[in-house]
């Protein structure tokens, strides 16, 4: 139309790109059923908020890729994100999520506009990376929680036995002159007398080796001959594996 037209298409960061203008891309779909989000105008950026239980929330910011399409990256070759302050009604959606989900450790995207604060995605068990003060609290709640729920109390109050005689307050002091009665020494090692029951240990994809993958654009005869032979249709995806032995 005289508007204009075409689209940009939003995808998974590909390098340094996490969209792309595509001006030939600006049919409506009207083959199938569709649900279609209005969008949202923000101020360039995109939220990132983690839930450790519904008292605890983590939020990050990073450049929308609707901007630019560009990644920014520090040094290390992560994306660049820096810290964000929840309103009180993005803590209660944080807390809100957490239960209604029953996902006691999760992340959400969260959209600031105008009309106000949207959550558009919720995934589970999503974990901030780089970030050793979130993995402490996060290590703590868990343990706490971990206790909570086999019934123990989370505030292990220990009274050491071998007490200083000097504190002691005695009321014979005939009675304990007769008495044969040595100071001990307070005890430096607190788990000699504990015993090891088990060992929890929580990890994500903690078995999963590294994705070795190359993406390319070809138009060479070898690759379109395979795929047009393999595949059920010219837009369809065929995924081909080395023969086994």
């Amino acid at each position: 139309s005289s508007a204009g037209g075409a689209v940009k298409a939003l995808f998974r960061k590909v390098g340094d790109r996490s969209s792309a203008f595509d001006a030939d891309s600006s049919r409506v779909r009207r083959d199938k059923t569709y649900m279609y989000e209005p969008f949202m105008k923000t101020q360039g950026t995109d939220i990132k908020v983690y839930t450790v239980g519904p008292s605890y929330a983590h939020a990050e910011a990073r450049k929308s890729p609707v901007i630019d399409g560009l990644v920014n990256r520090n040094e290390d070759g992560k994306e660049v994100r820096f810290p964000v302050v929840l309103t009180p009604k993005e803590k209660d959606m944080a807390s809100t999520i957490c239960t209604e989900f029953m996902q006691m450790v999760c992340g959400f995207d969260l959209l600031r506009t105008a009309n106000g604060s949207f959550v558009i995605d919720v995934n589970g068990w999503s974990f901030v990376k780089g970030l050793p003060k979130y993995y402490e609290d996060t290590a703590t709640l868990l343990r706490m929680h971990i206790m909570k729920v086999a019934g123990r109390s989370p505030m292990l109050a220990r009274v050491d036995s071998a007490l200083r005689m000097s504190d002691l307050v005695l009321t014979d002091s005939e009675d304990a002159a007769e008495q044969d009665i040595t100071p001990q020494e307070p005890r430096l090692d607190r788990w000699e007398h504990e015993e090891l029951l088990a060992v929890i240990a929580i990890m994500r994809h903690g078995d999963r080796t590294p994705k070795n993958k190359m993406k390319l654009t070809t138009q060479l005869p070898e690759f379109l001959e395979l795929h047009k032979k393999w595949a059920s249709g010219p837009r369809k995806e065929v995924k081909l594996k080395a023969p086994r032995p």
